[in-house]
């Protein structure tokens, strides 16, 4: 069951829900809007190929850019992102992840795959920021660049995985 206003700030209220910072105007009818954070992690071109194995790092093919001022994302490229927000979970709700319309209609691609928020968990939000733009396209950090739809689990879990306590790029 997906999670309306009245519900997500009653939620919020109730301590189930912690987002921080947090304003009420973030909560749409169905969503709470994230911003982007004041960092980027960029990858590096190599002609290596890089391994899909479960132990690949991407961390090892990138480098944080600050956005002190407005990045340019060529089209084709992908950047990874963090949410400005801190996002906590009770272990009896999830999340997806979500771009806005407003800037997939421009060819801005956020969090295609893996745009699950667990159960219970408790940590910034890493973006995969990707543009299939025909033209550049400039990156603020503050803008509120995508959104978390919430929803009810049957049952509780605590997310413990590799990401648990992701704060920073």
């Amino acid at each position: 069951m997906i999670l309306t206003r009245d519900v997500i700030l009653s939620e919020i209220a109730a301590g189930h829900i912690a987002i921080d910072p947090f304003d009420p105007t973030m909560v749409g009818p169905a969503s709470v809007d994230l911003h982007l954070g004041d960092e980027l992690r960029v990858f590096d071109v190599t002609s290596d190929a890089i391994d899909v194995r479960e132990d690949v790092d991407f961390r090892r093919y990138s480098r944080v850019v600050h956005l002190d001022k407005p990045y340019v994302l060529e089209p084709g490229k992908t950047v990874l992102g963090i949410t400005r927000e801190r996002v906590r979970l009770a272990p009896n709700l999830c999340a997806w992840l979500d771009g806005r319309s407003r800037f997939a209609r421009i060819g801005l691609m956020i969090h295609v795959t893996a745009g699950f928020l667990s159960p219970g968990v408790d940590n910034r939000q890493v973006l995969e920021i990707s543009s299939l733009a025909a033209s550049p396209l400039r990156l603020h950090a503050g803008v509120a660049i995508c959104q978390i739809v919430l929803q009810r689990t049957e049952g509780s879990a605590v997310y413990r995985g590799r990401f648990a306590d992701q704060l920073k790029l």
